[in-house]
């Protein structure tokens, strides 16, 4: 199924961070506006309950950056993703295999992580499909997107880069640098906000020597985002610009959550940079309480604090202008390839 997004069609009274239903079918469109759309593809190797909301992130996402360019996003997912594990119904109608790509043409595709279950990525089940899509998307795209652990998985079949696990999670909302001049970060201040939460980075070096160039750094701590352009340019985001308010908050309830299993010897760290210092200190004290009675009412407490937490989202500015220099560069790049195909049929002709 393709989900259609006409911005022209919305208005900017919907909540921050929150876009209303943006699957429907626009009806019509005239010829001129339809030969301008953007078509991208979402490659979904989320699980559980990150399945629906990864995809919602990132269609309204989409939508809050396309200023007025229709855009047709079309989703799939990778061999070995039950509908059980994704989403029911809404799995099996909503999305394809990987098999339906081989023979399109994608202007965009958008491939996001899945937490590992092996210690190296090649070894998880799904590489060898992974790495088939990367294949295929160097020359059937102008421009894809490796979110995350997808950006990790794709240096490593690219190039061999390893990623190395660092002693803290990188996890909350960090100030980050913009220290490469290019038309994904046009319009950009020097210094924006986004939200990281991942384990594992790449070493900076190991990029610039492989050829990558570095578009943004978390302020003192390592790459955010940089890219390598090829016959398609592969945009790599260690962070996560998709997140929506509220989802650092619940990725922390679920690692309190698996802490008091007994899943996790660690309690998570609070977010970086998320919450204010008073309801900071509050989540502390109740983080010293849990570490010291691991129960289930101690994560119940938990649960009813965050429904009190007020937070501000920061990086929502920033994400949709990268993703709306993506999109028109992906504009720019149908154009150049139009004005070709039309330079090189002229010259046949005579």
């Amino acid at each position: 199924m393709v989900v259609n997004i006409d911005s022209t069609r919305l208005n900017d009274e919907r909540p921050a961070g929150r876009a209303r239903s943006l699957r429907r079918k626009v009806p019509s469109q005239r010829p001129e506006r339809a030969s301008k759309c953007v078509t991208i593809g979402l490659l979904n190797n989320m699980a559980g309950a990150a399945f629906k909301a990864t995809e919602h992130q990132f269609v309204s996402l989409l939508d809050s950056a396309s200023e007025g360019v229709p855009i047709h996003v079309s989703f799939y997912t990778l061999p070995g993703l039950s509908s059980t594990e994704s989403g029911g119904h809404h799995f099996a109608s909503h999305y394809q295999g990987i098999d339906a790509l081989w023979d399109t043409h994608l202007d965009g595709l958008i491939v996001t992580g899945r937490e590992p279950r092996m210690a190296d990525l090649r070894d998880e089940h799904y590489w060898e499909s992974f790495t088939e899509v990367l294949e295929w998307a160097r020359t059937h795209t102008y421009s894809a997107v490796w979110s995350c652990l997808a950006a990790h998985a794709a240096i490593l079949h690219m190039d061999g880069i390893g990623r190395r696990k660092s002693e803290e999670k990188n996890f909350g909302v960090f100030e980050c640098d913009r220290v490469s001049e290019h038309p994904l970060t046009q319009g950009l201040s020097p210094r924006f906000q986004v939200p990281h939460s991942r384990w594992n980075g790449v070493p900076q070096r190991d990029l610039i020597d492989r050829g990558y160039t570095v578009l943004s750094q978390i302020t003192g701590n390592g790459v955010d985002a940089f890219i390598k352009q090829e016959d398609s340019l592969f945009v790599f985001f260690q962070g996560h610009l998709e997140y929506e308010t509220d989802t650092l908050m619940r990725e922390y309830r679920r690692d309190v959550g698996r802490y008091v299993k007994g899943e996790t010897n660690a309690h998570p760290l609070l977010p970086h940079g998320y919450f204010d210092r008073n309801f900071e200190q509050a989540l502390t004290d109740l983080r010293n309480e849990t570490i010291s009675c691991r129960t289930t009412e101690s994560l119940a407490r938990v649960t009813t604090a965050l429904k009190d937490a007020r937070v501000e989202n920061a990086w929502q500015h920033s994400a949709a202008r990268i993703y709306r220099n993506w999109l028109q560069y992906i504009c720019a790049r149908k154009t150049e390839h139009k004005d070709d195909h039309r330079a090189t049929v002229l010259s046949m002709s005579r």
